[in-house]
Formats: C-alpha cells, sequence, structure tokens
C-alpha cells in the first residue's frame, strides 16, 4: 500500500517523522485489516519462522505513537522477525501491538528491559509473552480415520503442522475430532483456509475447521486424562509439570504484579469437575486479568484426604503460577 494512504490520517508532526523515517531506513511497512506490519519475514531471514512463544504483546501504547519510536526501540534488545501495529480507521494506533522476535530468548529480553517502559514521559507500557492462536480443531471426521492416514493428508495440504491429536468426537455416537498444532498464527492462518476451501477432497466429506475452542480443548482433555498415581500432586499443561513447591505463595505474587502494572485485579473462577475413589478430585480453574487480553485456565488433581490440602485454593495458586509465567515472570 502507497505510503500516502497510510500517513494520510496522522497528525502533521508525526507523519513527516514516520515519513522521513521510513524513506531514511528503506523500511517496507504493510497496511491490512486494520494493522500495519513490518517483516514476516523480514529482509534477509533464512529458515523457518521463530517457533512458539517468540512473541510480545505491547500495550498502553500513546495514540499518537508509530513505527519510528516503536521498531528501533524493540530492535534495540533483540532481532525482530515482524512487528504489527494495530490501527484504527482514523490513523491512529489503537493502544497496542505485538513485536515477534528471532526465538524466545529475544521475547524474553524485550519483556525484562521494556516493560513498563517510558516511551513519553509519563507514559509506560505494558511488554508480556503472547500467546499467539496456533491451534485447530476439525470435527465431524470418520471414526474409522487413523492418525497416519490424516498425518499424511495434512502435510500435503499445509504448512508448518508441528502436532496432531485425533480424539472420539464429543457430543457425538460416532466420528472423530483432531487437533492441530502449527508453528504460527499466519500458518495456522493459511492451514484453516486451505482445509476450508479443500476440505471436500480432502476428507470425502463435509467437516468443520475453525479455530480451537477454551471449552472444546478442556471437554478433550477431561476425557484423556486420569489421575495421577500415589499421592504427588499433578497440575496438568502442556508446558510442563509444576512442583507443589513453586505454586506457594503465587497468588501473592501475580496479586502484587498486576498492581504494580495497573493490570486491574485478577478474578479467578475454580470449580470441581471430577470426582475419583481413593479422595482423587479434578479441579477446572481460570483467571481473568482485565487489562490483558487472554485468560489463563488450566486443571488439577488434588487428593482432598491429603493434610491441609484445599481444592479450591490449590486451583487458585495453579493457575496464578501459570498466569506469571504467562506474563513472564
Amino acid at each position: 500500500m502507497a505510503e500516502e494512504q497510510w500517513t494520510s490520517s496522522i497528525n502533521r508532526t508525526n507523519k513527516m517523522a514516520l515519513l522521513a523515517w521510513v524513506r531514511e531506513t528503506g523500511i517496507d511497512l504493510v497496511q491490512v485489516n486494520g494493522q500495519r506490519r513490518y517483516g514476516g519475514p523480514p529482509p534477509g531471514w533464512v529458515g523457518s519462522p521463530p517457533p512458539p512463544g517468540s512473541e510480545v504483546y505491547i500495550a498502553k501504547l500513546p495514540r499518537d505513537l508509530y513505527e519510528d519510536t516503536l521498531i528501533p526501540l524493540f530492535q534495540s534488545v533483540g532481532q525482530l522477525y515482524e512487528f504489527r501495529l494495530m490501527l484504527t480507521f482514523s490513523g491512529l494506533n489503537r493502544g497496542f501491538a505485538y513485536a515477534k522476535y528471532s526465538d524466545q530468548h529475544g521475547a524474553g529480553k524485550a519483556i525484562a528491559a521494556l516493560n513498563n517502559w517510558e516511551v513519553q514521559e509519563g507514559r509506560a507500557i505494558l511488554v508480556c509473552r503472547s500467546f499467539e492462536k496456533c491451534e485447530l480443531s476439525v470435527n465431524g471426521l470418520p471414526a474409522t480415520l487413523r492418525r497416519r492416514e490424516l498425518d499424511t493428508m495434512l502435510l500435503e495440504a499445509t504448512e508448518g503442522l508441528l502436532g496432531l491429536t485425533l480424539h472420539a468426537s464429543p457430543g457425538r455416537k460416532q466420528g472423530k475430532v483432531a487437533v492441530l498444532t502449527y508453528s504460527s498464527h499466519r500458518a495456522a492462518a493459511m492451514a484453516k483456509k486451505a482445509l476450508v476451501e479443500g476440505n471436500v477432497g480432502l476428507f470425502k466429506k463435509k467437516v468443520k475447521v475453525e479455530w480451537l475452542k477454551p471449552e472444546l480443548k478442556e471437554q478433550l482433555q477431561a476425557c484423556g486424562e486420569k489421575p495421577p498415581p500415589g499421592s504427588v500432586q499433578c497440575l496438568q499443561s502442556p508446558e510442563r509439570v509444576l512442583p507443589s513447591s513453586e505454586l506457594r505463595g503465587a497468588l501473592g505474587r501475580l496479586g502484587a504484579l498486576c498492581r504494580r502494572l495497573h493490570l486491574g485485579t485478577p478474578r479467578f473462577l475454580t470449580r470441581c469437575v471430577q470426582a475419583e475413589p481413593h479422595g482423587w478430585q479434578r479441579y477446572w480453574g481460570q483467571v481473568v486479568i482485565p487489562s490483558y487480553p487472554v485468560p489463563c485456565s488450566t486443571f488439577l488433581w488434588v487428593r482432598e484426604d491429603a493434610p491441609g490440602t484445599v481444592g479450591h485454593e490449590k486451583m487458585k495458586e495453579a493457575v496464578a503460577q501459570l498466569a506469571l509465567m504467562m506474563l513472564g515472570h
């Protein structure tokens, strides 16, 4: 898109500064659907896109701040793969952006160095880890379909597939649902487009391809998980299993962090979703942070007859620990 178009509504001072910077650096900015993007990949990039966890979410931006300030700032701590600034129709930014680095280490450095950074006097920004939507669900697959067959189909039709799981479809007597994990949001979006447009030929029947919904993910986890053996407390998470020593104090640390970053008071939801013999109970928990766009949720098995164990409080501590990890702490 011509630079005159995407700068036409910005105030004159910032417009001239942005144009001068673009001309001086030769940087290529492309505006599509309410966001302006640099890179993805940047010039000279060789190899695969960065792994999940390499992107940070940037919030509390002054509305008249643009790439001529932001991109050099975020490049100062690591190699940028992509930078996306969200825009209004009037040409002002929407107060948030995303910066993707060449690796997870770069994203971590950005959080450590730039979170609470004053970009203007008295205007500190929020920088925390971004969790991209990289998972799709494919529902209505034949009950006879095998994982290896589906894997072969998907590798031929899409790019960037990292993981595939196949499950019995909840609520249906026959049929299966697949969960597909891709290397990036863009790879997942391209795969969704390819599968939606080509699914009749690919699966020989009409299937439903959509972004994986949290409630479906929780349903599939609930169907597939069993209580852990013995008396070891176990947190079910695709990332890692957290020992109980790491859970203690997470509620207090999360509350203090949210106050320091002015994110609002975390709100917790917990419920017992399953009971098993010998005292094991399975809890679901979620924490919603008002100024963070993504809620954090997980499951936890608790043995209720263990001394001093309270299921709902343990669940809050566990989900608070995951939220701290999500915020880069």
